[in-house]
């Protein structure tokens, strides 16, 4: 039988698709007019909330940065300011390919090919939106090299920016320190936000120690953008309401340098491995700081490339090294004025006390022979003229009464074995040896043992004992001022850049040193001032229009043998006695202490107390003499007289 089949109902299928499509009609309708009435409220009702919103998208904050301090000397001469240089700088966010873009700078001669990781980690290192200088310094040729391949390099521009410029070149950069390009180990310690914009910071000297005082505060602006991130002038009818906050600019400094003798100390040892330190012993005002050879500080405010740097950081004259704080050397006969001192303060000896001088000095039971530099011996001598003739004889027998530990603790009033404290960093604290010292630095118990020929040839500024030419400057100046001891400083006041106002920045003063009678002062000075009248240092105050007191000294790079005989023309150069001179000015109301270092120099008396004459003559005489020929400076290295 077959099966049934089903009529087709045409009237249902209508039906329903005439309901369906009336329910799609009304849904879209319903969907039109929600889409008309939500353009309707964005465009109209909310048409100023968007128009400034959209607006926005066209503004980019560009950092102000705050024009550094200006560095002045005493009397207002310029010795760091600002001047206008252009600069490339980069934003990472709106550089399609970071990589790719540095190279192609590379091959058009914009930044060095073995700078680019150092230049990639810079960048990376700060924050995206951040313009980070990749150049400091552009040439004219370098900036129109850029310019007309410009359209090349989205995200990268050239910046008109104030850079640090040092007018004096060389003269005082290990005081002044110098800027350098913001590191990656500077981020970690700096407010990033404060350096936004910032392309340098303070690396040595005053430019580290003062980087709070100078940098200022940044400012910013608001700036119209197109497309490209290029800035414009407007964008059509709406142009935003752009805001700026200035920059504050940095607080200027006033040292206590004198430029003049600051010039004549430099110029005095141009050509030789030296230092010189100048202070003013009535407050501990640095007058100079000197340390040769030197370097131009204003290749490191421009950048400096990789052959550069190395050929300063290699020099085997080490340019880049701070003699006058960071330089330690045995500080030789120079101490033995406190030597003096301590014996009168300790009561083991009298102004008039006579010690006899045969060329050599034993201790009982041995038949070691310290030497005197002068091999007949000076005979009998007082103290005064022990001073005088820097009999080493003399101070080997008083040191040894005095013992080691007495001594080390008397001389540490004087501001030897400890940094100064003077207001830049990086000062060495050079070396007091005692026993207690001793035992300490050594692990090894028979190292440990403090033996009296030690104690010996401490009494003379040898064996262990380490000194700075800052630390010797200012144990001079503690002597001619009887005992008051100012903290060393080089900044004398902080001025305001908008009203030149000048706040003071008082003296410090650390200590005054006790002795045994005010009268023992006049002792140690007194020998002082034989020193240049009779003494080692004779010629050194020929002819002076003001009295001058005086030391001599030299310091041995190696030790000689018992029975050897130090002969300077058989040995190189650099294995040469180091020279010393230390002198105030005027001997009875000193108003300049110096002290004068010269490496490998042989003589103090011949090559460093001529140099130290020239500087106080500076100073107090205001006379200016031109630099030293390479004849002259010759036969000063080659002048002898005692120590």
């Amino acid at each position: 039988m077959a099966g049934k089949g089903r009529i087709k109902d045409v009237w249902r299928e209508q039906q329903i698709f005439e309901q369906r499509s009336l329910v799609a009609g009304v849904l879209i309708v319903l969907m039109t007019g929600a889409l008309i009435a939500r353009l309707g409220w964005l465009q109209i009702s909310r048409n100023d909330y968007f128009t400034e919103l959209s607006q926005g998208n066209r503004v980019r904050i560009e950092p102000l940065p705050a024009a550094r301090g200006i560095i002045y000397d005493r009397n207002g001469t310029i010795l760091a300011e600002n001047r206008p240089a252009y600069q490339l700088e980069l934003v990472r966010e709106e550089v399609p390919d970071l990589e790719d873009t540095l190279q192609r700078l590379a091959a058009i001669g914009l930044i060095a090919p073995d700078e680019i990781d150092s230049t990639r980690r810079a960048i990376k290192s700060r924050r995206g939106f951040d313009s980070v200088p990749i150049r400091l310094r552009l040439s004219e040729e370098e900036i129109a090299r850029f310019a007309v391949r410009r359209f090349e390099f989205p995200g990268v521009d050239i910046r008109t920016r104030l850079a640090r410029y040092y007018p004096q070149g060389e003269v005082a950069v290990h005081a002044l320190g110098h800027v350098g390009a913001i590191s990656e180990k500077d981020l970690e310690k700096i407010d990033r936000a404060e350096y936004s914009g910032t392309a340098t910071i303070g690396k040595l000297g005053i430019e580290l120690a003062y980087e709070s005082q100078l940098h200022g505060r940044n400012g910013s602006r608001e700036i119209l953008v197109n497309a490209r991130g290029r800035s414009v002038e407007k964008q059509g009818a709406l142009t935003p309401q752009l805001k700026t906050v200035p920059a504050q600019p940095g607080t200027d400094l006033v040292l206590s340098l004198d430029f003049e003798v600051q010039k004549v100390a430099e110029e005095a040892v141009w050509d030789q491995r030296a230092a010189i330190v100048a202070i003013d012993p009535q407050n501990g005002d640095v007058i100079a700081l000197a340390s040769r050879p030197g370097f131009d500080p204003n290749l490191f405010a421009r950048g400096l490339t990789g052959p550069e740097f190395r050929a300063l950081n290699e020099n085997i004259d080490r340019p880049l090294f701070n003699r006058a704080l960071r330089g330690v050397y045995p500080p030789g006969s120079t101490i033995k004025p406190l030597v003096a001192l301590a014996g009168l303060t300790y009561q083991l000896a009298t102004p008039q006390t006579s010690r006899y001088c045969r060329g050599w000095f034993s201790l009982p039971g041995s038949r070691h022979r310290f030497r005197d530099w002068k091999p007949q011996g000076h005979g009998t001598l007082g103290m005064v003229q022990a001073i005088a003739q820097s009999c080493d004889v003399y101070f080997y027998s008083l040191a040894d009464e005095i013992g080691p530990t007495r001594l080390a603790e008397f001389l540490s009033h004087f501001g030897l074995g400890a940094p100064t404290g003077i207001d830049v960093g990086g000062e060495k604290a050079g070396l007091l040896p005692s026993p207690e010292w001793k035992r300490k630095a050594y692990r090894k118990p028979q190292d440990q043992v403090w033996f009296p020929g030690e104690t010996v040839i401490f009494g003379i500024g040898q064996g262990y004992m380490l000194t700075t030419p800052v630390q010797l400057a200012h144990m001079t100046a503690i002597i001619g001022s009887r005992g008051k001891n100012f903290q060393p400083r080089l900044v004398t006041a902080l001025r305001d850049p908008v009203t030149g106002t000048k706040t003071p920045v008082p003296p410090k003063l650390v200590e005054q040193v006790q002795v045994a009678d005010a009268g023992h002062w006049q002792v140690a000075i007194d020998g002082m001032y034989a020193v240049t009248h009779g003494g080692t240092a004779s010629r050194s105050a020929a002819g002076a229009e003001y009295s001058i007191a005086g030391k001599t000294g030299t310091a041995q790079v190696f030790t000689v043998a018992q029975n050897a005989k130090y002969d300077e023309k058989t040995i190189g150069e650099r294995l040469r006695d180091h020279a010393w001179f230390v002198a105030f000015a005027p001997a009875e109301d000193p108003r300049i202490a110096v002290a004068v270092l010269v490496e490998n120099g042989r003589s103090g008396s011949g090559t460093a107390a001529p140099i130290a004459r020239k500087v106080m003559d500076a100073y107090l005489l205001r006379k200016f003499p031109p630099p030293p020929s390479a004849e002259e400076s010759a036969a000063a290295a080659a002048t002898t007289g005692g120590e």
